[in-house]
């Protein structure tokens, strides 16, 4: 999740999201008088005040140790379409049934800075706004809050890493939400 947009290993990124909870917890514990009666009190606000630079380390510590890789983009000769929904298909139910096929390229779990042409995951988009991004071709979007009207779904077959082919793998397809 973190990491998910570039090359760092998502360890990394969450070990440090965990130390900075545990520092928290255990500074507000000791503040609190609840806990860690050994720690002095100006240890746990110290800790307090560390956490938030933790946290803020778990974003900025990979991306300094694992930079995103600078040049041009691979290209793709993978193809990606909508089986569902239809083109102009209504929606009238609280969830969307969506199928994307992946031809000439192969969807895979990791992140990965070994970027291969054919190699990757799948982000999709509702109305420009990022949804999931994922390593199946079969998805379940709640669209009950979704106001009716017409509606812009796209899927792009990207990277290991989550950046974009050059050129873009990208399909796209409009549906109707039906007013309830």
């Amino acid at each position: 999740m973190l990491a998910h947009g570039g090359g760092a290993p998502e360890s990394v990124s969450t070990a440090l999201v965990g130390a900075g909870v545990v520092l928290a917890w255990i500074g507000l514990s000791r503040i609190r008088d609840r806990g860690f009666p050994r720690l002095p009190r100006s240890g746990g606000i110290a800790m307090l005040a560390v956490a938030p630079l933790v946290l803020l380390g778990s974003v900025v510590v990979p991306s300094l140790l694992w930079p995103m890789p600078t040049g041009p983009r691979p290209s793709s000769s993978a193809t990606i379409t909508f089986a569902e929904p239809a083109p102009e298909q209504v929606v009238t139910g609280q969830a969307l049934d969506v199928k994307v096929r992946v031809r000439n390229g192969t969807l895979v779990d990791a992140t990965s800075a070994d970027l291969k042409p054919d190699t990757g995951h799948i982000h999709v988009f509702l109305d420009g706004i990022l949804l999931s991004m994922t390593s199946g071709e079969e998805h379940e979007i709640d669209v009950t809050d979704l106001a009716p009207g017409v509606h812009r779904l796209q899927a792009e077959f990207v990277a290991a890493d989550h950046a974009p082919f050059d050129p873009r793998v990208v399909a796209a397809v409009t549906f109707v939400k039906e007013a309830p």
